[in-house]
């Protein structure tokens, strides 16, 4: 790959603008995984009276009571946005964009870019935050901070569950609150969430040519309508673009190869790299 990571290099001292899209591929370089022995750490409990095998299947598990599904998601949520990764790969980008005209979209929840010290006004979390509770309706268009609350649920659950007087219930109707997190049309889209898509549209359109660098970390096929088909659009659309891909199944359309960078290799290894 070092032919690969050199034009990367390159791209990136030569771009006028940097876009970032960024998928779930770079949480799970920066150590966030959801199995294995980081699953077994946090919660063993829960696969041995669940049968539960990694945080994400087990976030759809039917519990029978609100206090054990709140007793689960609390220490999810813990420990996926108020941990830090394991790995400094967030850091990483971080110095190879500072100082630059750059801007990041990404579907992930998970807070990485903010806590690693990216501006918050360069930010769109398309897919919601881990560190939000919204109403499970909505009744209304607003999301609340809920460190404190998880904290205190996992801090009290005993037996993988939660005192009931800790579920947390909107402040306008009671219901109860649910994560915001887009997973069908209840997600709620409120004025940090608009006024960061304004921002992000305001970018691409004053960086629409040039030397822009689309580069995209991390992402699948999961959401492709957000991130990568955009990325691949824009390419086409502006020659003098690049369009890079770290992942070990980066691909793109022919149309753009001349254009592309395609690095099949683990994240984290190739941003150690180029950080150095």
């Amino acid at each position: 790959m070092t032919e690969q990571i050199a034009a990367l290099k390159r791209a990136l001292d030569a771009a006028e603008a940097i876009v970032i899209g960024a998928g779930a591929g770079l949480s799970t370089a920066a150590g966030y995984r959801y199995d294995g022995a980081r699953f077994s750490e946090y919660f063993s409990d829960f696969a041995r009276k669940y049968g539960v095998r990694d945080m994400y299947s087990g976030g759809f598990y039917p519990f029978p009571t609100r206090e054990e599904f709140w007793a689960y998601w609390s220490r999810y949520i813990l420990v996926n946005r108020y941990t830090p990764p394991p790995k400094p790969t967030y850091r990483q980008l971080l110095s190879l964009v500072r100082g630059r005209e750059y801007f990041v979209i990404t579907t992930n929840v998970d807070h990485c870019f903010q806590r690693a010290g990216f501006e918050k006004k360069r930010l769109f979390y398309t897919q919601g935050d881990y560190g939000l509770f919204q109403c499970s309706l909505p009744c209304h268009a607003a999301t609340y901070d809920n460190e404190s609350r998880v904290r205190e649920m996992a801090e009290c659950q005993r037996d993988m569950k939660i005192p009931a007087a800790l579920i947390p219930r909107c402040p306008e109707c009671g219901r109860e609150m649910a994560m915001n997190l887009r997973s069908d049309d209840t997600f709620v889209e409120d004025a940090g969430w608009r006024e960061a898509s304004a921002r992000y549209l305001a970018f691409l359109e004053a960086h629409a040519r040039g030397r822009v660098l689309y580069l995209e970390l991390g992402v699948g096929y999961n959401t492709p309508a957000i991130i990568k088909f955009p990325f691949w659009r824009m390419t086409a659309q502006n020659k003098q673009a690049t369009y890079a891909a770290v992942n070990p199944e980066a691909t793109c359309p022919e149309e753009i190869a001349a254009q592309a960078i395609l690095i099949r290799a683990d994240i984290g290894e190739v941003l150690a790299l180029l950080a150095q």
